[in-house]
């Protein structure tokens, strides 16, 4: 197939564009190499893929629609998947506009070009965030979704509503896909286990927010990258389609600290703090349909997946 893959620079976007790429599919992918975080970890995941025969990266934005219009004429793409997004919780406090731009005005534009170009599926990435302050564990796609406590995931749930309205007028098959917490090698250095991770190797104390006392569920990237395939290709799926993709294990908080400190063979200096503004306390995922619609089987514990990332960031960071 020929596949339209937005944020191929970007942590999941990568892996996936990769996986697709090694499986003899056609990529083309799109990314504005923004500088949420260091714009040389994501041209380092970009010069990964422009090996590739099949692998055709632009240098772009969303918000182009004129961009975006021309290469959905030019490509006749077979299924698009639209990974790039302004991510992070705590950044939507300070920045709210990069959301609105981003999430908002660049989703749209995706949706407007699957329509014109008669995209039989887009496939999209939601978050786990939507569930907001729920405290009914575990999340369910059927529980409601209507208190989000950061811009990020109000952004991420308006997506599923623009998406529902478009498969509504226009027939566009959408599949919404709410990420559980996902490492791995070449992840994000925003995200707790990668600046963990950079702060006990220098000897420095971790913040520890609702002093300790937070679960997450935890997803490795492989696992991901699986769900996000069986998305773009099963033939299981009804026209509009939310589904979670998580590890269905909430993992404390302070064990995933241990964990990690093993790996890295450290004993880690931990500062106690109250919860951030716009977090929650808990993530854990109902997956009972993604396993029954895509036959998504998440395999990485947290003492697999850790350890592989810390073998990475010690070779990719020569230490």
């Amino acid at each position: 197939m020929k596949i339209f893959v937005t944020g191929t620079a970007g942590f999941i976007g990568m892996h996936l564009a990769h996986s697709l790429l090694e499986d003899g599919h056609s990529v083309v992918g799109l990314d504005n190499f923004n500088d949420y975080y260091p714009v040389k970890l994501k041209q380092d995941r970009h010069a990964r893929l422009t090996s590739y025969y099949n692998y055709k990266g632009i240098h772009g934005d969303l918000c182009d629609g004129a961009l975006l219009a021309h290469l959905f004429k030019e490509n006749h793409f077979d299924v698009v998947c639209n990974l790039a997004a302004q991510a992070g919780v705590r950044y939507s406090l300070t920045h709210p506009m990069a959301y609105q731009k981003s999430n908002l005005d660049g989703f749209l534009n995706i949706l407007e070009a699957c329509r014109h170009a008669k995209i039989p599926r887009l496939v999209y990435a939601s978050s786990s965030s939507v569930y907001g302050g729920n405290t009914k564990l575990p999340f369910s796609e059927s529980d409601p979704v209507d208190h989000p406590v950061s811009l990020y995931a109000a952004t991420k749930k308006a997506n599923e509503l623009m998406a529902h309205t478009y498969t509504h007028l226009y027939g566009i098959q959408t599949v919404g896909l709410r990420f559980f917490t996902v490492y791995g090698p070449w992840g994000r250095p925003d995200m707790a286990y990668w600046s963990f991770t950079e702060a006990m190797l220098a000897g420095k104390s971790i913040p520890v927010f609702n002093h300790g006392k937070m679960q997450r569920d935890f997803t490795y990237i492989d696992d991901i990258v699986a769900g996000v395939k069986s998305s773009l290709f099963s033939t299981n799926l009804a026209p509009y389609e939310v589904l979670n993709l998580g590890n269905h294990n909430a993992e404390n908080l302070m064990d995933m600290i241990a964990t990690l400190a093993s790996a890295l063979g450290v004993k880690p200096k931990m500062e106690l703090l109250p919860m951030q503004p716009g977090d929650v306390p808990a993530t854990y995922a109902d997956i009972t349909l993604a396993k029954a619609k895509l036959g998504f089987h998440p395999s990485t514990s947290i003492s697999q997946g850790l350890p592989k990332f810390v073998a990475w960031y010690r070779k990719y960071h020569s230490i």
